[in-house]
């Protein structure tokens, strides 16, 4: 299993190693190439010159060093303080609708940073080197345009992730070919990085999250804890929440079970003032934690830093899972897999909820310990024989995520009831009502789902959310194609269409057997009344 797996930032004036998913698991000798090819394709839409960076640890020695394009690894030289400039180590990437290939040395674990537009400025200390913390307004690298994957490369295979831990910048996916087949994530739904951007500004206290370029250019979107820490966000916006989720449990009962192939293995705590304390099956105590401060939420650390042990970094990983996702308090078994219930506390993270939002497969790591119940960005092979990063479109784009994506399914679409999605009268006026009716084959039930972008499209027309409503029992209707928020509907393994922008799914209202039921939007909430079969 993979250790603690967090994002360290570093501070202009800190000089650290580089932390990725590290693979605490026996390695299998030579499950993939010397150097892996890693290809770096550029679908940005944008004229800039691309920078690539490969940096990270030897794990065989410890040295920090660099990466060039040919995979060979070199250790960084002696820095200073004040700290020195480091060597210029960047690798040309591709221009816009082009492609770079690189090579990855095996026993490697480190990110991969790519800039836009401008080169990175590094640093060495005689501890090290001091990485890029755009969010500290004085930071040599503030107004570049960049962003970083994160990976391990051992003899047990390769673990690659998009991170947003940080901040959300750049748009990209990571994909990975092995043994496995081909595996990617990362993608947005159609206009995601704008959608992220224009969410995250609506909301209350958080629009200085959202960093720009003098030049009117959004270079990021801080994640709460760096943007706190610079002065952007409140440093206390989540204590509210957690003084109440943490107090719950002074009346009822925590249960934890950490690890998801040891259902046997449970901790159970109570809160006795300030201070939850952990107890195993034999009422021996195990752990104990004081009450978290918003800043060790958003960074997973302080009251709730997880060591890399068997008992307390679990429970401390699931505690903070579920304050960042809004369920402690009221799911009083841990870590809760029900992406429904995410992010409705009040207070919620917000940065957290619009960026999963935003991603094709819901998927992303929005904070440090997002990998709990698998929410995480993450590719993997064993045995891998090529990776890389695509640079997306910064507007429109849009894929399917989890392999190649961009495909279109045409067919009927029938609800739980067996009635088929239908456009009524086959008109194809814009506001023409959508329905279920009796399942007849007509070119009003001739759904296509196109993965790039997530539409279903009947005659020519998108399902649409009228003016972009987000409130239950919302009626949807037929539209042109636009590429909005509105029509984007996540096509999910448990059967539910799921739009991103208003956080809620396509339903049909209490299960309705009638034909002629007007469709809508709630709450995701996983009944019958959500789940729909696309017949091909």
């Amino acid at each position: 299993m993979r250790t603690r797996r967090r994002v360290l930032g570093a501070l202009s004036a800190l000089a650290i190693g580089l932390t990725t998913a590290v693979i605490a698991a026996p390695a299998v000798q030579a499950a993939g190439p010397d150097r892996l090819p890693f290809t770096i394709t550029n679908s940005s839409g944008r004229g800039d010159a691309v920078y690539v960076y490969v940096l990270g640890t030897n794990l065989s020695t410890g040295r920090l060093g660099y990466v060039n394009a040919g995979g060979t690894f070199t250790a960084w030289p002696a820095g200073s303080n004040p700290p020195s400039a480091a060597p210029d180590v960047a690798i040309g990437g591709p221009g816009n609708g082009s492609s770079t290939t690189i090579q990855v040395p095996r026993g490697i674990s480190g990110r991969i940073y790519f800039s836009l537009g401008q080169k990175l400025k590094f640093f060495l200390t005689p501890d090290g080197l001091v990485q890029p913390a755009p969010w500290a307004s004085g930071d040599p690298n503030h107004d570049i345009l960049f962003d970083w994957s994160e990976f391990t490369y051992n003899d047990a295979g390769l673990w690659l992730n998009s991170s947003q831990v940080d901040m959300f910048a750049v748009p990209h996916a990571v994909t990975v070919t092995g043994s496995g087949g081909t595996h990617r994530t990362g993608d947005l739904v159609a206009n995601g990085r704008d959608n992220v951007i224009s969410q995250i500004s609506a909301q209350s206290g958080w629009a200085n999250t959202v960093v720009k370029r003098s030049d009117g250019t959004v270079l990021r979107v801080l994640a709460p804890g760096k943007a706190a820490g610079a002065g952007l966000f409140s440093t206390t916006y989540l204590d509210p929440y957690i003084a109440s989720a943490w107090s719950a449990y002074a009346s009822k009962t925590l249960t934890v079970v950490p690890f998801a192939d040891q259902p046997g293995t449970k901790y159970f705590g109570r809160t006795s003032g300030t201070v939850m304390t952990f107890t195993n099956g034999s009422g021996a105590q195990v752990a104990s934690f004081n009450r978290p401060s918003s800043a060790d939420v958003w960074g997973c650390d302080g009251a709730l830093q997880a060591p890399n042990d068997q008992v307390v970094g679990p429970i401390a990983r699931t505690l903070c899972a579920a304050l960042n996702r809004g369920t402690l308090g009221t799911v009083d078994n841990q870590p809760s897999t029900d992406a429904s219930a995410f992010y409705k506390s009040s207070p919620t993270n917000q940065y957290a909820r619009i960026v999963h939002a935003n991603q094709a497969d819901g998927k992303a790591y929005a904070f440090a310990f997002d990998d709990v119940g698998n929410f995480e960005s993450l590719v993997n092979d064993g045995s891998p024989t090529s990776a890389g990063l695509v640079i997306e479109p910064f507007t429109g784009g849009g894929t399917g995520g989890g392999s190649t994506g961009g495909t279109a399914t045409a067919g009927s679409i029938t609800s739980s009831t067996g009635l088929c999605l239908d456009n009524n009268a086959a008109s194809t006026s814009n506001g023409n009502e959508v329905q279920i009716w009796d399942c007849n084959g007509s070119v009003a039930q001739k759904w296509t789902y196109v993965a790039a972008g997530s539409t279903l499209r009947v005659q020519g027309k998108c399902l649409d959310i009228p003016g972009g409503a987000t409130t239950d029992g919302t009626k949807l209707q037929l539209w042109d194609c636009n590429s909005t928020g509105s029509q984007v509907f996540i096509s999910r393994a448990d059967g539910t269409f799921f739009n991103p922008q208003s956080g809620q799914c396509l339903d049909n209202p209490s299960g309705s057997s009638t034909r002629g039921t007007r469709v809508q939007i709630w709450d995701c909430n996983g009944s019958a009344a959500q789940r729909w079969t696309l017949h091909t």
